[in-house]
């Protein structure tokens, strides 16, 4: 500590009560704060994910990180009682009306090495036959549950790939699942979207879970279904598309691409028109996380703005065998898709060319 030195920080009115600022010491970024006149300074980087703690809030003696809320208390830098992390502590002193910071921490920080998440694992697909997912975007009441076009036709394509394809199959229906809105950790910071999703790290209780380990790690290929609403897909699709950014931006941050050699196709139908703009988003969404797709990649059903009837379409549907017939041939044509890709080894490893898009920089 003989060489330490100490760095003007600024006026002390500069720093309100109660808030965290964010201080270069050196080419360290300190968060400081004040408390009824008393001021504390720690090394201003998350443990868990490099947030920007000067950027955070208090919480009586404790800054929340901003982008997953984790606390360090705000003059030891010791996160919360329960959690063994750690940010080094800085000094400070009041001379002249002005608050200095010693360049040199007087503790060291610490982070606890955590287990990697099951979904973290490397993506390695096993030996075995196609695997093929379906996922059912319909919503409704699950004690008293409806007749659902988009899903039976769904259910008709997985039973058909899994007796005559020779595919094992899984069918998920997202209104069967628990899980949180998407709460927009990316428009904090492109790196506040992680890899599993920090909603997924956080609350073992979310359920989505079961959707990133069916398209990452299980399914050769996914059949997405879904009834048109106001001229849109449902909303329990969005809400699961809104919580695959984490996906997606592994390639924007990390240069990684998780979707590899997967094939995706989808089933739509509704009552109002409008089917070639969901099938428009639904492409370009899944384009965007690395999907391929077959030729005529969606079947779709719909009886016009002006069909009000809806238990005659729920008939229509119930009867049409050239529905049905087409639900089984998409299945046959996103089968034979994906045994073609993995036969040829589909797209090559590494680096990944997007559309000009670029990683961000650390």
């Amino acid at each position: 500590m003989a060489n330490k030195k100490w760095i003007d920080a600024g006026p002390v009115d500069n720093f309100k009560p109660d808030t965290v600022s964010e201080v270069l010491v050196g080419t360290k970024k300190v968060a400081v704060s004040n408390r009824g006149g008393k001021f504390g300074a720690v090394l201003g980087v998350c443990t868990h994910a490099g947030g920007p703690l000067g950027k955070g809030k208090l919480a009586e003696d404790y800054i929340v990180c901003p982008w997953h809320y984790w606390k360090f208390h705000r003059i030891t830098g010791k996160a919360q009682p329960g959690y063994e992390d750690a940010v080094p502590q800085f000094e400070t002193k009041v001379e002249g009306g002005r608050l200095w910071i010693s360049d040199t921490p007087v503790t060291r920080g610490h982070k606890k090495v955590h287990p990697p998440h099951s979904l973290a694992r490397p993506v390695d697909r096993a030996e075995g036959p196609i695997r093929l997912a379906g996922i059912s975007t319909t919503a409704m009441d699950a004690s008293e549950p409806r007749y659902s076009t988009s899903e039976a036709l769904l259910e008709t394509a997985l039973e058909h790939a899994a007796r005559e394809l020779e595919c094992e199959t899984r069918l998920i229906k997202l209104n069967e699942l628990q899980f949180r809105n998407c709460e927009g950790f990316y428009s904090k910071a492109a790196r506040a979207c992680t890899w599993p999703c920090s909603i997924t790290q956080m609350d073992p209780k979310d359920e989505l879970t079961e959707v990133y380990e069916t398209f990452v790690h299980w399914a050769d290929a996914v059949i997405v279904s879904t009834p048109i609403r106001w001229g849109q897909a449902s909303a329990l699709y969005y809400k699961m598309a809104e919580r695959l950014n984490c996906v997606q931006n592994q390639v924007t941050i990390n240069d990684r691409v998780l979707i590899q050699n997967k094939i995706a196709s989808f089933i739509i139908t509704g009552g109002q028109d409008n089917i070639q703009a969901v099938a428009g988003q639904l492409l370009t969404f899944f384009a965007e996380l690395g999907f391929r797709f077959p030729q005529f990649p969606f079947i779709a059903h719909s009886r016009g703005w002006s069909a009000e009837d809806m238990e005659d379409n729920i008939r229509y549907v119930q009867d049409s065998e050239e529905l049905r017939s087409g639900a089984k041939a998409l299945a046959g044509r996103t089968v034979a898709m994906s045994k073609d890709l993995l036969q040829s080894k589909g797209a090559c490893a590494g680096r990944t060319e997007r559309g000009g898009r670029k990683a961000q920089p650390l």
